[in-house]
């Protein structure tokens, strides 16, 4: 009879620690982890109400319409190409500025890709004009 008295054990797994265990972790992963934060474009921009005149000569007028589309000095141009013709401009006039210009419905990405061809061939002087309305 006092084999049928023994208590049978239930198999479990300690669950008390896995708490614990779950926020060490966390803290683990946390510390260890680099998060990569978007800089975005660097770009010095004027003091409010400050105005400078520019020489027309000076000035490379790049357009972007709603389709993506490229014009720079009322030329089409691919927006790939645009560093290599910017770099040529920079190196005929040192004083050249480039005026970036979009329509409302342009499209982020393809305004983003110009400023980085532009910056790609070391340009300076870039102006960002308003959208027309």
């Amino acid at each position: 009879m006092l084999v049928n008295k023994r208590k049978k054990r239930k198999a479990e797994i300690p669950t008390a620690s896995q708490a614990d265990l779950a926020f060490l972790l966390l803290i683990f992963f946390l510390v260890t982890t680099n998060i990569d934060t978007d800089k975005g474009i660097q770009m010095v921009l004027p003091e409010k109400g400050q105005e400078t005149k520019v020489h027309k000569q000076n000035i490379a007028n790049i357009l972007i319409n709603a389709n993506g589309q490229v014009m720079m000095d009322e030329q089409p141009i691919e927006v790939k190409l645009i560093a290599e013709k910017a770099r040529q401009m920079i190196r005929d006039n040192e004083n050249i500025i480039f005026s970036v210009k979009t329509v409302r419905d342009t499209r982020y990405d393809v305004y983003i890709d110009v400023l980085d061809q532009l910056k790609m061939a070391n340009a300076k002087r870039i102006s960002i004009a308003e959208p027309e309305q």
